[in-house]
């Protein structure tokens, strides 16, 4: 694994719903839910994740819905910080705390939806912070805000489509079919999302939890994905 990775692991991808959606009354998730992960390449488990929910927080003074992603492994830790808005789910500020074979660097992206930028800015031991300014016209957003945002919906069927926005690359992703999928020792009904490009892969829970059951591609390593093996409300 290489600095280059960094990127990538974990975090790297970023969506942006389009379609229209129908609120469930009730949300299937609260203040403290907890939904861990196996992390696998091919058959081979390289480390857990686990996503929290932390619900309402406030940081420098501002409101904000915060969900909280940790990865552990062999030589490597990854926790982002994703300080989203309560009502649409996209990201605010995100915080990373990156440390890879011993070389830790945090990360700090802030979103201006309406200006059409994102400005990352990276910390290195021993080294003067340094910022760039990304910029994609219209609101960008962060995998985990949409899986929340995704869950918010009444019902999930398939042949959903959505436009898939990243910084530099725009996708279509939508749900290809209805599955059958155990994860957590539990046989779940589930629908297939599929990015076109052929790049993403997420199995979500149709029951109402709707949980993610497994999550494929947003790993920057080949053949790699988180899959559910416990949660907690």
């Amino acid at each position: 694994m290489t600095r280059c990775n960094i990127g990538c692991i974990f975090f790297c991808v970023i969506f942006l719903w389009t379609s229209p959606l129908v609120h469930a009354q009730t949300a299937p998730f609260k203040k403290g839910e907890t939904i861990r992960f196996a992390v696998k390449q091919s058959v081979v488990k390289v480390g857990e994740a686990t996503l929290v929910f932390k619900g309402e927080t406030y940081r420098e003074g501002k409101k904000y819905t915060l969900i909280v992603f940790t990865a552990k492994g062999f030589n490597f830790y990854d926790e982002e910080r994703i300080f989203v808005d309560a009502k649409t789910f996209l990201p605010q500020v995100v915080m990373r705390d990156l440390n890879i074979f011993g070389g830790r660097e945090q990360i700090m992206e802030e979103y201006d939806h309406a200006a059409g930028t994102i400005k990352v800015t990276k910390m290195l031991e021993g080294h003067e912070p340094t910022s760039v300014i990304i910029e994609k016209k219209g609101p960008v957003d962060n995998i985990y805000g949409f899986i929340y945002r995704y869950r918010m919906q009444e019902k999930l069927v398939k042949d959903e489509k959505f436009d898939v926005r990243l910084p530099t690359l725009d996708l279509k992703i939508s749900g290809v079919k209805d599955v059958e999928f155990k994860a957590a020792g539990k046989m779940y009904k589930a629908v297939l999302l599929n990015s076109v490009p052929s790049k993403y892969s997420i199995w979500m829970d149709k029951s109402e939890k709707r949980l993610p059951l497994r999550i494929g591609g947003a790993i920057g390593i080949a053949n790699t994905v988180m899959t559910m093996i416990d949660y907690k409300e």
